[in-house]
């Protein structure tokens, strides 16, 4: 699979609410995450914060984190909500103690980071009950957005992936293009 990152040169394009909203709306996303007022959020592949933006006002704290710090610089420039803390790293070393997130996100950058260690580490930092929501490119999609084809997964794949590591899966929606799943620890 892909394992690579968006290119911040592109950063721009990120901010395009009528390219996002139509694999995801913000309505969809704070549905499956379903975070409440004082939980601690983490973006995982943040970006230019377009995503991380809509969970903020519903959240206590909300970690921005990408690998590449060109797009925290993109988000800080753009203006940080106070309860956003940007962090610089990859999925697979989240500088975060166990149990200690409330609940975590992945909007189209699932397919970025996918492997067994990126997955016992999101799991490590979630604490009990957690909900994680995956939305992404998917593997049966056209292809003309977004990734090669053969960089993305399935939907099948992403839920056998999240089982494998001790996920419960609430739901999982394959679409034309994209699918999502909610996860839970329990």
């Amino acid at each position: 699979m892909g394992h690579h990152t968006f290119d911040a040169d592109g950063a721009d394009r990120l901010e395009e609410a009528e390219r996002r909203y139509r694999y995801v709306s913000g309505e969809e996303l704070l549905w499956a995450l379903a975070p409440d007022p004082g939980d601690t959020v983490a973006d995982l592949g943040s970006g230019t914060g377009f995503f991380t933006d809509v969970v903020a006002p519903h959240a206590g704290t909300v970690y921005a984190v990408d690998v590449q710090q060109a797009m925290h610089d993109y988000y800080a420039e753009k203006g940080l909500p106070e309860n956003v803390e940007p962090v610089t790293t990859g999925i697979e070393e989240l500088p975060f103690e166990d149990d200690s997130v409330d609940s975590a996100f992945s909007t189209m950058t699932y397919h970025e980071f996918a492997s067994d260690d990126a997955l016992a580490e999101i799991r490590r930092v979630l604490a009990p009950t957690a909900r994680l929501a995956i939305v992404d490119w998917s593997g049966e999609g056209i292809g003309d957005h977004g990734p090669p084809l053969d960089e993305r997964y399935t939907v099948e794949t992403a839920v056998e992936n999240l089982l494998e590591h001790g996920f419960t899966i609430e739901h999982a929606f394959a679409r034309p293009e994209t699918f999502l799943v909610v996860a839970t620890i329990e």
